[in-house]
């Protein structure tokens, strides 16, 4: 894959992501899974993703941990903080910003942004490493040669 395909694939498991959490966390309030509703929740955290993406340069770098999934992660937690304190969701007995939610909201954004991109990372590279393996050595003499091996050639199936 290409730099600008991961780059959109990035941003789009990104958002997915922050919409999940935003549907998780209004599922364990029994809140209403609408639409409207779900964009309500999701927006804030949305908008700090959106100027993190564009700030650390995440498009030429989707899958780094650092600074493209640090950034994105540190960014939609304070922005999406700040944007619901300014409009006023989440107050709960008169406090617009529980400890609760702050803590809960960075430890699942955290494991979301940059967890997969640990995971995509290893799968990665463990690819890599075996087609590395898997490929006949540049002074192999004998890579591709029909007499050293003869099921490379075509129309043999291997056993025969």
């Amino acid at each position: 894959m290409t730099d600008r395909t991961w780059g959109w694939l990035a941003a789009l498991i990104d958002v997915v992501l922050i919409v999940v959490f935003a549907l998780i966390g209004r599922s364990s309030h029994g809140e209403a899974n609408s639409v409207g509703a779900l964009w309500t929740t999701a927006y804030p955290f949305l908008a700090g993703w959106a100027i993190a993406y564009v700030t650390s340069g995440a498009w030429a770098r989707p899958l780094r941990t650092w600074p493209t999934g640090v950034v994105a992660w540190i960014l939609t937690v304070f922005v999406g903080m700040a944007i619901r304190v300014a409009t006023g969701q989440g107050v709960v007995d008169g406090n617009p910003l529980p400890i609760s939610f702050v803590i809960v909201a960075t430890i699942v954004l955290g494991v979301f942004l940059l967890g997969w991109r640990a995971v995509a990372r290893v799968v990665i590279r463990s690819v890599a490493r075996r087609r590395r393996a898997d490929a006949p050595a540049l002074g192999d003499a004998t890579a591709g040669d029909p007499a050293a091996d003869p099921s490379s050639s075509p129309g043999v199936t291997p056993g025969t």
